[in-house]
């Protein structure tokens, strides 16, 4: 799941941050995004005065989310693990941990957005 079509402003150097939410498989699945744009957006996109989603009310959550999606300067992807995917990973003969994972979800992210076409220069999680 994620924004199309390419735009214009991806073929510029983009910066991209990467979060994710969730309690694993016990609790439901985990979450992984990012939301990527150029660089000479990020000063812009400073101002827009995001904070850590768990201190935000769903509500809020919800509205900050719509207005991510309808801004043409932003670009963003999501990746949902299934809490069965986790569990089976976890518990398989060569067992895989959370942290493997988590990393494993965020370089899925990052190889999305490059196979797209944008030109990422800079990245955080």
């Amino acid at each position: 799941m994620g924004s199309n079509p390419l735009p214009v402003w991806a073929s510029e150097p983009c910066v991209m941050g990467i979060d994710e939410a969730g309690r694993g498989p016990v609790l439901g699945p985990m979450v992984y995004g990012c939301l990527y744009c150029s660089a000479s957006y990020q000063k812009t996109l400073a101002t827009l005065k995001f904070a850590d989603s768990k201190t935000l009310k769903e509500e809020k959550r919800e509205e900050l989310f719509e207005s991510l999606k309808a801004d043409a300067s932003l670009g963003w992807a999501v990746d949902i693990i299934d809490p069965r995917e986790l569990s089976a990973k976890m518990l398989q003969r060569i067992k895989v941990n959370l942290n493997t994972i988590s990393h494993d979800a965020a370089m899925g992210l990052v190889n999305r957005v490059l196979a797209m076409g944008v030109l990422l220069s800079e990245g955080s999680r």
